[in-house]
């Protein structure tokens, strides 16, 4: 008996039965309509006449119901509904407007269900409960069994008085029945007919991918700067430490290192975080660093920190396509990184950057660390951005241990596209 009240009269079954109220208001404009086409022709121009004229103009409202829900619009409104009334799950009803015309034929289904069915459990929400008070409180008041009330003349028999309570009380259990019912077919359907289409969830996927791009592209800017930019101040400070008293000018040169440092990883963690931001409130502070304009930069303060470079540039940057240049400096930064954060001060890397046919060339090459014979330390993060960056431009990467040292290829194709 309880579990039959709760599904009569609970929580979810009431929100459903409101919902269904909500398309009975929906489905009164149409009705209103279609009174007004349907009563010339039967010859009752009143709202809400006859049950005739009220049948007909609510058989005519519902095609009319049809075509509006062709709208794009219908779709949203009618999903925001189900997700906040109906408990329904979230992941089986689509976002958006419909797109495809079996989307749209889904759509205006599932609206004139809803019309139909609202405006069927709203005429029962308005007529049975009074009828159904009218006949529990018979037995109680004779006034209402008066003949000039235009009552049946069995009202004053004593087994319908006696009956009357108990048929007032069906009536009201038989329309939160149908409530209960009609909500119950609309919660199933809708995952049918407001569900992903095969475009829909093609859609989604193409959004949540790109979104994943965005943050892995994200987690690559942040560690290739903040992760160089960190291991040469700590080796740079490290240095100065160790010279304060006998090298002043080692120092200060340290010193303006980290501060250059510092300020221009500032400047590029903004310009990062700028896509996080709104469209209409991001920004960035700072370009991105390209070859062209940074490379020289980015050795000096790679240089103050105790790494030796020998760099060899055979080409010019000021030629290479923005993309190219921007990740090849990503990928230059990562690799005198790794050569800092695993071989330390005094490590010296052998740079060249050459155009060798159709692609940039950016090789690396230091010596191993005595404790690391084979393999780096470390979770190997970079090296997994350096083969994501030259992946994206259709290009390769290749790290190892070559001859007692670790040496890392990267080909990028001039002719990348974005």
């Amino acid at each position: 008996m309880r579990a039959l009240g709760t599904a009569l009269f609970g929580r979810r079954t009431r929100r459903r039965w409101i919902h269904l109220i909500l398309g009975g208001a929906l489905a009164m404009p149409y009705v209103f309509v279609g009174s007004v086409i349907v009563g010339p022709l039967i010859g009752d121009t009143r709202f809400f006449g006859s049950i005739t004229a009220q049948l007909s103009a609510f058989a005519v409202g519902l095609p009319l119901a049809a075509i509006t829900a062709l709208f794009p619009l219908t779709r949203p409104m009618s999903v925001a509904a189900v997700r906040a009334l109906c408990a329904v799950p979230d992941e089986s009803l689509a976002e958006g407007p419909a797109r495809s015309r079996a989307a749209r034929g889904r759509t205006v289904a599932w609206f004139t269900l809803h019309l139909g069915f609202g405006g069927v459990i709203s005429g029962m929400s308005l007529a049975l409960p009074p009828f159904a008070v009218f006949l529990i409180a018979l037995p109680f008041f004779p006034s209402l069994r008066d003949d000039s009330s235009g009552a049946p003349a069995f009202f004053h028999e004593t087994w319908w008085l006696a009956l009357a309570p108990f048929v007032g009380l069906a009536a009201l259990a038989a329309l939160a029945a149908c409530a209960a019912a009609a909500g119950g077919l609309l919660a199933r359907w809708a995952p049918e007919l407001l569900g992903p289409t095969p475009a829909d969830r093609l859609a989604a996927a193409e959004q949540r991918a790109a979104d994943l791009a965005v943050r892995n592209r994200l987690a690559r800017e942040l560690h290739d700067s903040v992760g160089h930019a960190l291991s040469a101040v700590t080796l740079q400070a490290s240095a100065a430490r160790r010279v304060l008293d006998r090298d002043p000018e080692f120092v200060r040169e340290a010193l303006a290192a980290i501060e250059d440092t510092t300020r221009r990883t500032v400047g590029e963690l903004d310009a990062v975080l700028g896509v996080l931001r709104e469209a209409d409130d991001a920004r960035s502070t700072a370009p991105a660093p390209t070859l062209a304009a940074d490379l020289d930069g980015l050795l000096r303060r790679t240089g103050a920190g105790g790494l030796r470079v020998d760099a060899t540039v055979d080409m010019d940057p000021e030629a290479l396509p923005p993309l190219v240049s921007r990740e090849a400096y990503r990928i230059v930064q990562e690799a005198l990184s790794n050569a800092l954060r695993h071989g330390g001060e005094g490590t010296s890397v052998t740079l060249r950057i050459v155009c060798e046919g159709p692609d940039l060339a950016v090789t690396a090459q230091n010596p191993l660390p005595p404790h690391s014979p084979g393999t780096r330390p470390g979770g190997g993060h970079g090296l997994r951005g350096i083969a994501d960056r030259a992946r994206l431009l259709g290009g390769t990467a290749d790290a190892g241990a070559v001859d007692g040292t670790w040496r890392l290829d990267v080909r990028l194709p001039l002719k990348a596209q974005p």
